[in-house]
């Protein structure tokens, strides 16, 4: 049966990519990307599909993404299809993983079909964004054995390529393993060396000026943008926040590294340190917010089946393309559109109250910490 299940499942999105005539538009960024390496072109300068989009990654990422470059587009969307429905599979088993708990090949099958359709998940297939390969390499790392060897580089390799995993390197250093956060310094430094040599002056335009032009990666005010900036943006109908921004999100990245810091579980922590970035980050499209797989999984661990059914409802119901979204109308929403409009930040700020009443109760926060022996599902 639950082979069925997935199989139906992946054959629908396919049927779907085709009927709608997917452009995959950010692989083929990436295409654009890894043919400016080949061909010596502007990196930081080009523009592509018919929404002019930018290269936005470091210069590591283009030199990862050159062997797109060798691929047609149609077989580039199919490889890009293929690949993320892996690294679904992948991804829900680590979740479990990360959970305490083996999945059985039934169990897994049947979790991949339905995590396929959460808005994230779907939304990184279709675009052919590459969240779930990020996700994966950082969770696969922290959920290593301690003591693993080389645990951390996997974390410094996703900083390489998207930075924002670097967050984890701080995460390692308030949970006292120095020796995990500076293997995965050294490993990000490494990607930072490599893509110098390979691109000096791109690295050089990257890290000196295209890094702080946020805006280069979007409009922060739209409703694609599911971060705190996003919501506090079209909440005061202001496209530049600034300060109304700025400072919750400092008291915010604070707490939630702090409660990260010493949850109880380590599971928790990891959690906690994800959805505190996607908060503070100036622009965390939707489909970043793929790290609502394991916390669903980690949820439904811990018996909180009602909570996990919420969460899973919000990452599914897709109510932020249901507002009013067309030219400048995000910031033109009515006060009951403003929570349909940014489901993800509200329960992330939820989530992070939720922990904080946790761990100020006695209880809890005396609590040891637990391992967490895997179990068979």
């Amino acid at each position: 049966m639950s082979c069925v299940l997935l199989a139906v499942s992946l054959s629908s999105l396919a049927v779907l990519c085709v009927w709608q005539r997917v452009p995959m538009a950010d692989a083929l960024v990436y295409r654009a990307e890894g043919a400016a390496v080949v061909h010596g072109g502007d990196l930081y300068g080009l523009t592509v599909t018919e929404w002019h989009l930018p290269a936005t990654y470091p210069p590591f990422a283009a030199v990862l993404f050159v062997p797109t470059t060798r691929l047609p587009a149609p077989v580039l969307k199919a490889v890009f299809l293929a690949g993320n429905a892996l690294l679904l599979v992948c991804l829900v088993a680590l979740s479990a993983r990360l959970a305490g708990r083996t999945l059985s090949p039934a169990a897994l099958r049947s979790a991949t079909a339905l995590a396929l359709w959460l808005e994230p998940v779907f939304q990184t297939v279709v675009f052919g964004q590459i969240n779930l390969a990020i996700v994966c390499l950082s969770l696969w790392d922290l959920t290593r054995p301690a003591g693993a060897r080389a645990k951390g580089a996997a974390v410094g390799v996703a900083a390489g390529i998207k930075l924002v995993p670097a967050v984890f390197i701080g995460y390692l250093l308030l949970r006292r393993r120095p020796r995990e956060a500076a293997t995965a310094a050294v490993a990000g430094a490494a990607t930072v060396l490599l893509g110098t040599l390979a691109l000096p002056s791109a690295s050089v335009d990257f890290f000196t000026r295209r890094l702080y032009q946020t805006d280069r990666v979007g409009k922060p005010w739209i409703i694609d943008n599911q971060s705190l900036q996003g919501l506090i943006a079209r909440l005061l109908r202001d496209p530049a926040p600034g300060p109304a921004w700025l400072l919750p999100a400092t008291a915010i990245g604070a707490t939630g590294l702090w409660l990260a810091a010493r949850a109880r579980e380590e599971r928790w922590g990891i959690l906690l340190t994800a959805f505190t970035t996607l908060l503070v980050c100036p622009i965390s499209w939707s489909h970043h917010w793929v790290w609502c797989v394991p916390l669903i999984a980690v949820l439904l661990t811990e018996h909180r089946v009602r909570l996990a059914a919420v969460t899973a409802v919000v990452f599914t119901a897709r109510t932020l393309w249901l507002v009013p979204h067309q030219g400048a109308q995000d910031l033109r929403l009515p006060w009951w559109q403003q929570p349909l409009a940014a489901p993800y930040p509200l329960l992330g700020l939820t989530l992070l109250a939720l922990c904080a009443a946790r761990a100020a109760s006695p209880a809890d926060g005396d609590a040891p910490a637990r391992t967490g022996v895997p179990r068979r599902a």
